[in-house]
């Protein structure tokens, strides 16, 4: 079994219901399929860089699964089917590499804390290094010579002759 990711888009005129339950439908097939969901990540609304579909704004969805290549292709070919999912990627993933969202870092509890004066931090200069002079190049013409090519008359005449 391949592990695959798939993210879709759904277009932001969808009630929060229907969002969640066309999720649900799209989340249904990979059991179906006799595959197994590691993780579903739902970004929410959000801008979109570009317009697609005349849309500026869509919901984001995120699938990480392991299963069989008939599941990636079921569920392309029910995004093709419902006009909500405005766009459509499944990749690939190789083996030890699951999750594309870095993990959610937890802020530290506060301490109390004790105010301490922070001590001013020493600045160092660097000597600025030394102008060189420098000599202007001579000037160098660059043109090549042109050589005369003997004219096509020229050569004319001289076939006569």
């Amino acid at each position: 079994m391949r592990i695959y990711e798939t993210a879709f888009l759904i277009a932001p005129n969808l009630s929060e219901e229907d969002t969640e339950k066309l999720i649900q439908q799209m989340a249904d097939v990979i059991p179906a399929k006799k595959g197994k969901m590691i993780h579903v990540d739902k970004w929410g609304k959000r801008k979109l860089a570009y317009q697609i579909k005349k849309f500026e704004a869509a919901y984001y969805v995120f699938f990480l699964y392991k299963g069989e290549a008939d599941i990636p292709s079921e569920l392309e070919r029910r995004f093709k089917q419902n006009e909500a999912v405005i766009r459509y990627l499944t990749v690939k993933k190789e083996e030890g590499e699951e999750k594309t969202t870095p993990p959610k870092k937890e802020t530290p509890k506060a301490k109390e804390t004790v105010e301490t004066k922070p001590e001013p931090e020493k600045v160092e200069t660097k000597p600025e290094p030394e102008k060189v002079e420098t000599k202007p190049e001579p000037e160098v013409d660059l043109k090549p010579e042109k050589k005369k090519k003997p004219s096509k008359e020229k050569s004319e005449e001289e076939e006569e002759k």
